[in-house]
């Protein structure tokens, strides 16, 4: 492990109010994307879809790294060029998902933990020479009733998420280290910041067990939301001061940057959200995005799988990138969306 390597990779992918395109979909999910389009998820189709994420001119400025599927780490553009020395030609850092989904852990009804961890050392390996230069990992933690999730619950997710972290470093490749307590359910605000700092406090102190360096890698956490069912929904304001309240208190400042997932929410409240966290700050890591559906979804929406639409979708990627990079230094404003979707 070179740990300078590993910072200098990790604070690229942060710095100059860049975040990350997710566009590590799997199978299943990139399928429910296609469907509400009505378009055959084909591989061409999935294929060129990726390809108009990547073209698009001027995402440099705003995109320091995109998460990449198995399957499109190992495609090319329609001309033959490898996505990932396509992506490394534009200054954006390819990395890789690399965890096996979440599956029902035992004995433990209603809840999960992340597979994927057997094999991984080879895989790492494969993913490097692939041009793979950071991974991510994403453990699961539903909140339910009151024992959901359990201490043990939390725990094994974090031990998880730990020893896929050591097994990136040890093979020169940046760890995101994704903890996600789901928008999912009925519970409110107070009880997501109770869980999510039960969450960061355990992962952290897995991390440290393991001896994984913080300077190296990049953690994705959700933000503090009450569930999508509850009644009561906090304002743009509460979730920021929750969500900084929670990170302050449980990560550590030599860590380079925390990228926020979208969880579901839409484009515009993720921005928001964002933004008024970037106005809490300054702190002691770069506060920023890596953002799928929020970033894919208007692009989708434009594109339809028609080639005509091609340019129109790109510049609304291209957009959105721009008011979430506004967001990183807290200069978005609401006003902004209207000129969204029109060509900048």
């Amino acid at each position: 492990m070179n740990i300078d390597e590993l910072t200098s990779v990790a604070r690229a992918i942060v710095t100059g109010q860049k975040g990350i395109l997710a566009a590590d979909e799997s199978g299943p999910t990139i399928k429910k994307r296609f469907d509400a389009i009505k378009l055959e998820c084909s591989e061409e189709n999935r294929r060129r879809y990726r390809e108009i994420l990547f073209t698009a001119e001027g995402v440099e400025r705003y995109l320091g790294g995109v998460i990449l599927y198995d399957e499109t780490l190992r495609q090319s553009t329609a001309d033959g060029v490898p996505f990932a020395e396509l992506l490394m030609r534009r200054n954006i850092i390819p990395g890789i998902k690399v965890d096996g989904g979440a599956k029902p852990l035992a004995l433990h009804p209603g809840e999960k933990v992340t597979e994927g961890l057997d094999g991984l050392r080879e895989r790492l390996q494969e993913y490097k020479q692939l041009g793979a230069k950071f991974a991510k990992w994403r453990g699961v933690i539903e909140i339910d009733a009151a024992d959901i999730p359990s201490s043990y619950g939390i725990r094994a997710n974090a031990h998880a998420l730990a020893r896929y972290a050591a097994l990136c470093q040890e093979a020169g490749i940046v760890p995101i280290v994704e903890p996600e307590v789901l928008m999912d359910g009925a519970h409110d605000l107070a009880r997501c910041e109770t869980v999510s700092l039960q969450v960061l406090q355990t992962v952290f102190d897995e991390l440290a067990a393991h001896g994984v360096a913080l300077e190296g890698m990049l953690l994705k956490p959700n933000m503090v939301i009450a569930g999508m069912k509850s009644p009561q929904q906090a304002d743009v304001r509460q979730v920021a001061e929750a969500t900084m309240r929670c990170l302050t208190r449980h990560v550590p400042p030599a860590m380079p940057g925390i990228v926020f997932l979208s969880g579901g929410q839409s484009a515009e409240d993720a921005t928001h959200h964002l933004n008024a966290m970037n106005q809490l700050g300054p702190f002691p890591w770069q506060v920023s995005f890596s953002y799928g559906r929020a970033l894919q979804a208007p692009v989708l929406e434009r594109w339809q799988g028609v080639e005509q639409n091609v340019a129109e979708a790109q510049k609304i990627l291209l957009r959105r990138c721009e008011l979430n990079s506004l967001a990183c230094a807290g200069k978005y404003d609401s006003g902004m969306e209207s000129s969204a979707f029109s060509p900048p």
